[in-house]
């Protein structure tokens, strides 16, 4: 059964307009990272450096659209900056990009050659489906510091992704938790592939259709569905819940994605 993914009214209504792609599979091959995933990192850091052309990665206009929603919500951007941006700048130091994993290098690796943030969770550890929502307050965000596992809750207003258990992700797409994230034992997974205009669908449909081949190069076998990007507006009456018949090509399934909103 296919994760429902839900968007609230609050959301919509601070960014008309937010669409988001996903990209579920199950039947992966984690592990550590490769000499093929770093590949495609440092192949992702020259794709970034052609796009930018000398720009710093905030003067992107899809990541100014992105600082100017954080600062909607009361975050500070140029502190808490969204996941794409904070990847684009680490892609662009001597250091370069970090290796974590097999899968979360391969979503990375998207993330910055295509400058949206992406990310990815276990579906075998989400409890119930996902919603994106701005936070009371009172949610409970289990993170680690200092080495030691602490609970933490959100700004009130601030926008986050939560499940049945609490939050998953804060601030939008800044900060993930550990309790759901893709780890080297992860064997089904959702990525969300997250835009605002100006990026057209078609690049956010690029890239999730980009990270499906590579789910299925590194993951021989695995089923990968492709859910094509949901726009969403202000007016709940805008936005429709379908579900569609979907087509198995191979081991992916393409089709439609049906929301509860």
């Amino acid at each position: 059964m296919a994760l429902t993914l839900t968007v609230s009214d609050e959301v919509r209504a601070l960014a008309p307009g937010f669409s988001h792609a996903a990209v579920e599979a199950r039947g992966l091959v984690g592990g550590p990272s490769t000499e093929g995933s770093s590949a495609l990192l440092d192949d992702a850091a020259r794709r970034l450096s052609a796009r930018l052309d000398g720009r710093a990665p905030h003067e992107d206009p899809h990541m100014a659209a992105w600082r100017e929603t954080y600062t909607a919500f009361g975050s500070k951007p140029s502190r808490t900056r969204n996941s794409a941006e904070a990847l684009a700048r680490r892609a662009l130091t001597g250091a370069g990009l970090p290796r974590v994993n097999l899968l979360v290098d391969l979503y990375n690796a998207i993330s910055v050659a295509h400058l949206i943030p992406v990310g990815g969770e276990d579906l075998d550890l989400i409890e119930g489906g996902m919603r994106l929502v701005r936070a009371s307050g009172e949610e409970d965000f289990v993170t680690v510091a200092g080495g030691e596992e602490t609970v933490e809750h959100p700004d009130a207003g601030e926008v986050v992704w939560c499940d049945e258990a609490g939050v998953t992700c804060r601030r939008w797409n800044w900060r993930q938790g550990p309790r759901t994230r893709l780890t080297e034992q992860t064997a089904s997974g959702i990525f969300l592939l997250e835009s605002l205009a100006p990026m057209p669908v078609a690049e956010v449909e690029a890239a999730a259709a980009e990270l499906a081949e590579l789910l299925e190069k590194f993951s021989p076998g695995a089923e990968v569905t492709v859910r094509p990007p949901t726009t969403w507006t202000a007016s709940p009456a805008s936005v429709s819940a379908t579900r569609g018949s979907q087509l198995l090509v191979g081991n992916r399934v393409r089709g439609r994605f049906s929301s509860i909103v």
